[in-house]
């Protein structure tokens, strides 16, 4: 529940959410009209920045506080995801059980333990730095649409992913496989209405997966094994948090995750001293660190 002194700006966040979409439809079909592909790499920056907002209305929704009324949010939060593009109640699943297994050994991407393979762990987290993650999640719309249930087939690939196939409720499967056939049913019919070519069209979806990944793990890599405390404040420009909607007042969130985006950066803590933006993204670069210390979720 949203703590009475934070009131949910639903309307905001509405006006916001009309707006992503919009551009993110036009940026689409201005991609099929241009001539050159210089035109195209600058509307995969901008598709970038435009969809990083719609994903911090997502993950507002994912809170449920992205608007007061259950329905309006959840709708909401939908709609937007479907430019990501992906399923919202999927996200929502693996966004809410980052929550619960942060820093622990379920979820720790840049660290490995003894008995784990280095060279997949070293594979995976620079897969987040480069996009990959981004791409994972798109192919994640292919199986839900065909089977939902295969998403929470245990493997042996890793302990997070396993980790996060435990934790999915199979209890909307269902909403999981209609918001994935929304996804196709969209995005198809805005290639061919809109005469997108299809590498265009990857080409500047791929702006937004690339700036979404690369950022993901900035707030947590080297933070305390802690739940709740292992993320970091970013200290950046004025106007990348407004476009991040305060994405980047990460510890902010984690410890007052039922608090809206506009008043994070009011919240105080004595572990709150913002990071600098450049030495948080370039540090994660070093990759994956062995350890010995154990943390159970």
């Amino acid at each position: 529940m949203t703590p009475p002194n934070y009131p949910i700006p639903g309307r905001l966040n509405i006006c916001l959410a009309l707006l992503v979409v919009s551009l993110c439809a036009a940026l689409l079909w201005a991609s099929g009209q241009v001539q050159s592909w210089w035109a195209v790499a600058l509307i995969a920056v901008i598709y970038g920045f435009v969809m990083n907002t719609g994903y911090a209305l997502c993950h507002e929704a994912e809170h449920d506080i992205f608007h007061a009324n259950k329905k309006v949010n959840d709708v909401g939060g939908a709609v937007v995801t479907l430019f990501f593009p992906a399923s919202f109640q999927l996200r929502r699943q693996g966004h809410l059980g980052h929550h619960a297994r942060n820093r622990t050994d379920d979820e720790a991407f840049d660290l490995y333990f003894e008995g784990e393979n280095p060279v997949w762990k070293y594979v995976q987290f620079y897969g987040i730095l480069t996009g990959f993650f981004w791409l994972m999640i798109v192919i994640s719309n292919f199986i839900a649409v065909i089977n939902p249930k295969w998403l929470a087939m245990k493997t042996n690939l890793d302990r997070p992913t396993a980790a996060l196939q435990e934790t999915l409720n199979p209890k909307y499967f269902r909403l999981i496989q209609l918001e994935a056939l929304l996804v196709f049913l969209l995005h198809c019919s805005m290639i061919y209405f809109f005469k997108i070519p299809i590498l265009r069209y990857f080409a500047v979806l791929f702006g937004f997966g690339f700036i979404w990944s690369t950022l993901q793990y900035l707030h947590h890599y080297g933070t305390p094994r802690d739940v709740q405390k292992g993320a970091w404040n970013v200290r950046t420009w004025r106007i990348f948090d407004l476009i991040w909607l305060n994405h980047h007042w990460h510890l902010n969130h984690h410890l007052s995750p039922t608090v809206p985006w506009i008043y994070l950066p009011d919240l105080q803590s004595e572990e709150a001293k913002p990071v600098p933006f450049w030495k948080a993204y370039f540090r994660q670069w070093r990759g994956p660190r062995f350890t010995l210390e154990r943390v159970s979720n």
